[in-house]
């Protein structure tokens, strides 16, 4: 894999949970800009890896790159897990926990040069955050 791919699925990945930290932080949730990219990056560059030790190493044997994404989902589950807090009767951070893992999975579909599939998944995310805040908005209004 050239240079110039790599660094192309690194800046694809940044630029779409950019997008998404973006929302989180314009609505002062505790995973943010910051967070957000720094998952997506992280997932990109694990999937790269992964892609790049099976084409190095497929020679000795089977070599599954699906194995270091399946390590991906797993620990940022546990990230995410930690972004949940329950507060009585209620529980907070769910939707954020979400987002953490959505952009993991942006960033091993941008890994793996699956641009349309990561950017879909980016709109597709970022209309949900929207028509969720959207509909919090009209039932406020409506108790009024």
């Amino acid at each position: 894999m050239l240079l110039s791919t790599m660094i192309i699925r690194m800046l694809v990945a940044s630029v779409l949970s950019g997008f998404i930290g973006i929302e989180r932080e314009a609505h002062d949730k505790a995973a943010g800009f910051r967070t957000h990219i720094l998952v997506c990056v992280g997932s990109a560059l694990f999937m790269i890896t992964s892609i790049l030790i099976s084409q190095e190493y497929g020679y000795l044997g089977e070599v599954d790159p699906s194995r270091i994404a399946a390590g991906v989902v797993t620990g940022v589950g546990f990230l995410g897990a930690g972004a949940v807090m329950r507060s009585g009767p209620s529980v907070h951070g769910l939707t954020t926990a979400a987002s953490i893992w959505a952009v993991a999975a942006i960033g091993l579909a941008a890994g793996s040069g699956l641009y349309g599939a990561a950017t879909v998944t980016t709109v597709i995310v970022l209309i949900v955050l929207f028509l969720s805040r959207a509909k919090k908005k009209f039932d406020l209004w409506r108790r009024k």
